[in-house]
């Protein structure tokens, strides 16, 4: 299994791109604004996105895939997340006022876009591969995921703060190579991101206490502008779990 990733920031600007990740060739892991950097036809081979949860800067451009490619397409590309995900996303994006329903179009028993309601710790297996939702923490509903290969794993938290029910589940991963996990705010906004459910450095350093596994550490969604600080933060505050910072472009191979 090979992972890209396509983007990793917070927000936008420069060469910053949000959150989405490209497994092998057909599978994206969220579908913010680096998607828009693939080609055409890498576009086209995309036939799964799994989604952590419907904040904007994960989703951002799910609508323009399947308005660019659902015509080259002979199946229906297939969206997995949680029902409350769907849902939001069919009330507020796919709604005819913000973006057509292509899960109606070009007919209903012919779609360019289907869905697949998933639950926490159900796995979805694409051609061997293993995709299960862990739990996530955040202001609107939310997982995490963890890929498999048979071989190793690789865990994605998505958007979270503090939360004991996700270590549970990936101290029981017993090939754990790889773990993403966010910290979007340095120390000093540490009530913005209580309030907001993401992490801190110190929070961080809190959570990663929790992992009795051994694995590579990665930090994503910093935010621009502090993403300096707040990595100068997580070394020292994490200093014990030797984390970097996830880069735009890094591949993963497990």
């Amino acid at each position: 299994m090979q992972v890209r990733i396509l983007g990793c920031s917070g927000g936008i600007g420069g060469n910053l791109r949000t959150t989405s990740m490209l497994v092998d060739q057909d599978v994206l892991i969220d579908a913010g604004t680096g998607v828009a950097d693939l080609t055409l036809s890498e576009l086209e081979l995309i036939d799964h996105v799994f989604l952590t949860h419907s904040h904007l800067d994960h989703v951002a451009c799910l609508p323009l895939i399947v308005d660019t490619v659902g015509p080259m397409r002979r199946r229906p590309l297939t969206v997995h997340c949680t029902s409350a995900t769907r849902k939001i996303l069919c009330d507020h994006v796919f709604n005819w006022a913000i973006w057509p329903d292509f899960g109606q179009i070009p007919s209903q028993t012919a779609p360019y876009l289907v869905w697949d309601e998933i639950e926490v710790e159900k796995t979805t297996d694409i051609d061997g591969r293993r995709f299960t939702a862990l739990p996530a923490n955040h202001t609107v509903p939310a997982v995490g995921y963890w890929l498999d290969s048979g071989q190793a794993s690789l865990v994605y938290t998505g958007d979270t703060t503090s939360n004991d029910r996700l270590w549970i589940a990936v101290n029981r991963i017993q090939n754990l190579r790889y773990l993403i996990i966010e910290t979007a705010f340095p120390n000093t906004e540490k009530q913005l991101a209580i309030e907001s459910k993401h992490l801190c450095p110190s929070l961080l350093a809190a959570e990663l206490g929790k992992l009795n596994q051994p694995a590579r550490i990665f930090v994503t969604h910093l935010k621009p502008g502090a993403g300096t600080q707040t990595m100068a933060e997580v070394e020292e505050d994490a200093y014990d779990f030797s984390p970097r910072m996830l880069a735009n472009g890094q591949v993963f191979r497990f």
